[in-house]
């Protein structure tokens, strides 16, 4: 191409071109070629610096990294690949776009341009409008690094807040009930008894368990999870302990249980209300004697874990129906950790709509800088009966089908969106009259049930997570009353 026809390219493309700012390395040593690109580039925007060499072009990229790289293949000294794969070994290389210009057109030629980094290339001699569109394709690689750069720093620093601002091995939330929450998660880390996970599904039971695993002197040994609702009652017992070859049909080699499995760390049973009366005798055993039988096994094997239930069950409601033994219930609740649904701790999710916008921001490669204040006010009215996985989901439904940066109300589901708002409701006992009456009031339900905290709650009219709220908030002092309170009239 003659240089009289590159001003014309060059006036060509320069009022097509958006005069946006690109800053540009070009390696060429051929002097016309240099000064024709040269042109072409500034046309479009771009702040050009040329350099005749690869070691001069890579002190130039040390010095102040640039966007995009326009380089030939065939150079003095170090040759064009060998330039490409040490800019790409750079931290700012990660953020370049590096179009490559060669003279060789074989497939193989082609393939270690490509393999040495290089995101597109050009063949000479140059065609005009094949060179535009190429261009048009790096500037539009460029602006999308850029946006996901930023984006990549906005994740970062939404971290930093989540992480300053009420976060716990994993676990999120600023509410007094979750700060009881970690504390006691800090509690059961410094001890190896036997932790009873209460709360509905999705409020992060396995985060518990982690969170006091990791905190615990066995954090350098296996956490094993088993959700024993997902496994036939048939296979769960050898699940647990394992098997022996012949033991039932199909058991065609020895297997190792999930205790086996954990030895010397942590094992997590989910839903541990669904384990038949039979299991529950011989999980009881391992715990007592640290010994486990392998199923069709003559033989007792040691073992040493740290055993962490959870339920979404009333267990108390499974014991009076005898599907729960009284010895095991007893032995599994040595000490209580109750998550609260998300619908009682309202407060936390604007928190948690930050950390899951930052995680799945970076997840699926999407910048999406907030959530429109209507949507927010409709998440903080919705009533979660999935909790905080429930959050998460939405949020992810909205984050994959969104085209723009922000989350607004037409974003959501259905279901979130046409539920009708709430005006925010009087706080519960704000003066101290209605306070005393409150406490009265939950003081009468517990002495008519005997101190029990799920019947009271039942009376009530709440959960036994609001319940136990209640207890704390209102300052009852259970075992205090209990004295105090005359034996009932058996006359």
């Amino acid at each position: 191409m003659t240089l009289e026809k590159s001003a014309t390219v060059n006036q060509e493309m320069s009022g097509e071109s958006a005069m946006e700012s690109f800053k540009t390395l070009l390696v060429e040593d051929e002097a016309s070629m240099s000064r024709l690109l040269q042109s072409i580039l500034a046309g479009r925007g771009h702040e050009v610096t040329a350099m005749p060499d690869a070691e001069s072009a890579m002190e130039a990229f040390r010095r102040d990294a640039h966007s995009l790289i326009v380089l030939d293949l065939n150079l003095p000294g170090m040759d064009g690949l060998e330039f490409c794969r040490r800019v790409r070994a750079t931290q700012q290389g990660e953020w370049t776009t590096v179009v490559v210009v060669t003279s060789r057109d074989k497939p193989e030629d082609l393939q270690a341009v490509l393999e040495a980094g290089a995101n597109d290339y050009l063949s000479k001699p140059i065609d005009p409008k094949l060179l535009k569109i190429r261009l048009a394709i790096a500037e539009q690689r460029i602006r999308q690094t850029r946006a996901y750069r930023e984006a990549n720093e906005r994740v970062i620093h939404l971290e930093e807040q989540v992480k300053s601002r009420g976060s716990f091995e994993g676990l999120i939330g600023k509410s007094e009930v979750m700060q009881e929450v970690f504390r006691r998660v800090r509690m059961a880390a410094e001890s190896d008894v036997t932790v009873l996970v209460l709360g509905e599904s999705g409020t992060g039971k396995e985060l518990v368990a982690r969170g006091i695993h990791s905190r615990s002197a066995r954090k350098d040994k296996p956490f094993v999870a088993i959700n024993c609702s997902a496994i036939p009652e048939t296979l769960l017992e050898s699940e647990l302990f394992g098997h022996v070859r012949g033991a039932f049909t199909g058991a065609i080699r020895d297997k190792e249980g999930v205790f086996k499995t954990a030895d010397g760390g942590t094992l997590f049973l989910d839903e541990i209300g669904d384990m038949n009366p039979d299991l529950q005798v011989k999980l009881l055993r391992v715990l007592q004697e640290k010994e486990l039988r392998r199923v069709g096994d003559s033989r007792e094997t040691g073992v040493d874990v740290r055993l962490i239930c959870a339920t979404n069950r009333d267990l108390s409601v499974l014991l009076s129906a005898e599907k729960i033994r009284e010895d095991f219930y007893f032995r599994i609740r040595v000490f209580e950790i109750i998550l609260p649904p998300l619908r009682e701790r309202r407060e936390d999710i604007p928190i948690l709509v930050t950390h899951f916008l930052s995680n799945l921001s970076r997840t699926h490669r999407k910048m999406v800088r907030d959530i429109a204040r209507d949507a927010l006010h409709r998440l903080m009215n919705y009533p979660w009966p999935g909790n905080v996985r429930e959050l998460q989901n939405v949020l992810e439904r909205a984050i994959v089908a969104i085209r723009s940066d922000r989350i607004t109300l037409y974003d959501l589901p259905n279901d979130v969106r046409a539920r009708p708002l709430k005006t925010s409701p009087r706080k519960n006992a704000s003066t101290a009259a209605d306070r005393e009456i409150e406490r009265k009031r939950v003081i009468d339900a517990l002495k008519r049930t005997d101190w029990n905290q799920t019947g009271a709650a039942k009376i009530l009219g709440v959960s036994r997570i609001t319940l136990w709220k209640k207890i704390r908030n209102l300052n009852i002092r259970i075992d205090d009353l209990k004295q105090l309170t005359p034996p009932p009239d058996t006359h």
